[in-house]
């Protein structure tokens, strides 16, 4: 079984044996936080292949050299950045995120956390490598499922719950998952916070759903996150994160405390979103 992406424009990667072995179409032509991290003017597969080639080079991403711990920080307010201040402060508990090569992993480790998520980019599907699920325990994270590494936030939440953990960051992509872990929430006497991630492309009923059952969305270049949200804070305005109720503000306010450059604090009327900041063309 290969590893398949969705980067850059949610252009599909799929990766075997530590080399790119396809590359999809890019449905967006620019993106300015690409721009900005990569300096790419115009999103073709080349430049895809290229950057994917790159994370496999410097990171290990996809072998058994994959760079586990994570000191720097890539953006400001990426949803690994947000949990891992999360966690340094106490805020929260663990997280349930996703890693190539060890599928669902459970971590309270902040620098695990932002090591995985920080180079991560709308992982689909993958397969185990052993030298990263051994690495992972060595630092204390928990891999749900060692012998598929199956991508399974539900799955992921029910395991921390049992291992005594209840305030819970978890990342999802579709609305279903999200509306199944509010439930579980309710069901198990849980406190989690809902982070919705990759949503370029999605239906407006897809977006619906993912704002009603979240606490924080990345919106990504997704036009319906855009025009639906309702947010109570908002962070930058051309990749814009929503946080949609008040521990998801908490939760952002923690990752605020972390920052150690300039922060501009205004009250407006939310969303804010340029036109002439925002990636071509919306999905």
């Amino acid at each position: 079984m290969p590893h398949i992406m969705e980067i850059m424009g949610k252009t599909r990667v799929v990766v075997k044996d530590g080399k790119v072995i396809e590359v999809g179409e890019a449905e967006l032509e620019w993106c300015p936080l690409i721009d900005k991290l990569s300096g790419v003017q115009k999103i073709t597969s080349e430049e895809v292949k290229k950057n994917v080639e790159f994370k496999i080079k410097e990171y290990g991403m996809f072998t058994a050299k994959r760079h586990l711990l994570g000191h720097d920080t890539f953006v400001a307010f990426g949803a690994s950045e947000i949990m891992m201040s999360g966690l340094r402060s106490g805020f929260l508990d663990t997280t349930v995120t996703a890693c190539d090569g060890a599928g669902t992993v459970i971590s309270n480790n902040p620098e695990l956390v932002q090591g995985i998520g920080g180079r991560m980019s709308g992982l689909v599907e993958t397969e185990p490598i052993e030298d990263v699920i051994n690495g992972i325990q060595k630092l204390g994270g928990i891999i749900l499922d060692t012998k598929t590494a199956s991508i399974d936030p539900v799955g992921g939440v029910k395991k921390a719950a049992e291992l005594g953990y209840k305030k819970i960051a978890v990342t999802t992509a579709d609305s279903k998952t999200a509306k199944n872990l509010r439930e579980i929430e309710t069901e198990l006497g849980l406190d989690l916070i809902v982070i919705a991630v990759h949503v370029t492309g999605v239906s407006k009923e897809e977006a619906q759903g993912l704002l009603e059952n979240s606490d924080l969305v990345i919106s990504c270049a997704s036009k319906y996150i855009r025009e639906l949200a309702k947010p109570i804070v908002q962070v930058a305005a051309a990749i814009p994160l929503f946080a949609l109720t008040k521990k998801g503000k908490e939760l952002v306010i923690e990752r605020e405390r972390d920052i150690e450059s300039p922060i501009l604090i205004t009250t407006t009327e939310l969303p804010v979103v340029p036109k002439h900041k925002q990636p071509r063309d919306l999905k």
